[in-house]
């Protein structure tokens, strides 16, 4: 591989650390990805007690993206500059006191200025670990242990589907909020506990120069995926962790405990992607697959499968969704693929940039697509043909970066596995 993944040696690691280090930054995204997608099973609770509009709906749901994505950029150099361990533990506090707040709030400004709270503080629960990641682990190891967190968010949003739904009758919605305040305390105190502490990457001599976001928001290979992770990986996020639901009971007329088992399956049908990509996509990329590859032939299938959803309208359902959300999953490769196109001391803020793009997207698509269902419905629409035209609107979106991402073909960037194997023999295990 050329460029600065391949100059750079992680420093040695044992087995045993390396997999503390993997499991203590997991719980803490276990618990992420559970705040993340709980509002789709937790809408129609909203819609009745609250009265919520599409729009409403998807303005609560997306301020956790919002309050994400903000906080991305100054995330990124926090990273770089003080380490992935502190950064993640002032977080989580931020995190905990939002789940409070949401506990206690009575109307909708209380509830949406709380989540978006909770999405700044666990802002960090994939980014941290992300980035301690690329200094530890070798580029095969990383790709792994990617997709393997990943595969431990899609563990949180089966969580945030029909466990919750049963909870809810013992503790409400209320009671689960407080419940997941105590858990992400305790994965604090776990990090603290188990993670060591990693001082900031030092700049090699041929990178002593100022770099800022700048210089990453203009690399090819950033400019690139950027538009893909907007609106695909946007765009898939968005439907998985709200608008799957309200489909299921405004459009194809499932109960909501009926919605709530069809983003079970959604939701661990996302789990066994994420972790056959964590099997397999060594062995791809040593079969000379990369990245740019691998999206390029992935990425029409999801869109197929978002056309043949719309085509099914009202009898679209789970099965339909889990589909088009499984085939996006390969977008989630960029990720990885951006951070190894810079050297270790930028990878924080590289990847925390490129996080920006992902739920930037997520916000503006997911209230967007609630905006467009008022708009449609106020304009004369039936909820079916509301439906179909805000969600059509967004695959023109995916069509239209998809294109860009062919155009703007950036082969020298590319991350092969069989280049990368030259560094692998001296790099630390990943956690298997």
């Amino acid at each position: 591989m050329t460029g600065p993944a391949a100059e750079e040696q992680p420093e040695p690691m044992s087995t045993g650390l390396a997999l503390w280090l993997f499991l203590s930054f997991a719980f803490a995204y276990f618990f992420s990805a559970l705040l993340r997608g709980v509002t789709a099973t937790l809408a129609p609770n909203f819609s009745a007690e609250l009265g919520l509009s599409a729009s409403h709906l998807g303005l609560l749901a997306g301020a956790f993206f919002g309050g994400f994505a903000v906080t991305q950029l100054p995330l990124g150099s926090a990273l770089d500059r003080y380490g992935p361990r502190r950064v993640m533990l002032v977080l989580l506090i931020a995190a905990v006191l939002g789940c409070v707040a949401f506990a206690s709030a009575h109307n909708f400004a209380g509830l949406t200025a709380a989540r978006a709270l909770i999405g700044a503080g666990v802002s960090a629960c994939l980014m941290a670990p992300m980035t301690a990641f690329r200094r530890r682990f070798s580029a095969v190891a990383q790709m792994r242990a990617n997709s393997w967190m990943l595969m431990t968010g899609s563990l949180g949003m089966v969580a945030s589907t029909l466990p919750v739904q049963w909870l809810l009758p013992i503790v409400g919605w209320r009671g689960l909020f407080w419940l997941v305040a105590a858990a992400l305390a305790f994965a604090a105190l776990a990090i603290a506990w188990k993670v060591p502490v990693d001082l900031p990457a030092a700049p090699r001599a041929s990178d002593q120069r100022p770099a800022g976001y700048l210089e990453i928001f203009r690399h090819p290979t950033f400019q690139r995926f950027a538009p893909l992770g907007f609106f695909s990986y946007g765009g898939m996020i968005g439907i998985q962790s709200l608008w799957a639901g309200p489909w299921l009971v405004n459009v194809a007329g499932r109960t909501p405990v009926q919605a709530a088992g069809g983003l079970f399956l959604l939701n661990v049908s996302m789990l066994l992607a994420f972790m056959s990509w964590g099997i397999v996509v060594p062995r791809l990329y040593a079969a000379g697959w990369t990245a740019q590859r691998l999206v390029s032939a992935g990425l029409p299938i999801a869109m197929a499968a978002l056309g043949l959803a719309l085509f099914l309208g009202a009898e679209a359902g789970a099965a339909n969704w889990a589909a088009f959300c499984v085939a996006s999953t390969v977008s989630a490769l960029a990720q990885p693929a951006v951070g190894q196109a810079f050297p270790a001391h930028l990878a924080g803020r590289a990847l925390s940039a490129y996080n920006l793009v992902i739920f930037a997207g997520v916000f503006v698509l997911q209230w967007g697509i609630g905006i467009a269902i008022d708009l449609l419905i106020g304009a004369g629409w039936d909820t079916l043909s509301a439906y179909r035209g805000a969600f059509a609107l967004l695959g023109c979106c995916c069509a239209l970066s998809y294109l860009w991402f062919l155009w703007r073909d950036d082969r020298a960037a590319s991350v092969k596995l069989n280049s990368t194997s030259r560094t692998a023999d001296n790099s630390p295990p990943c956690p298997d």
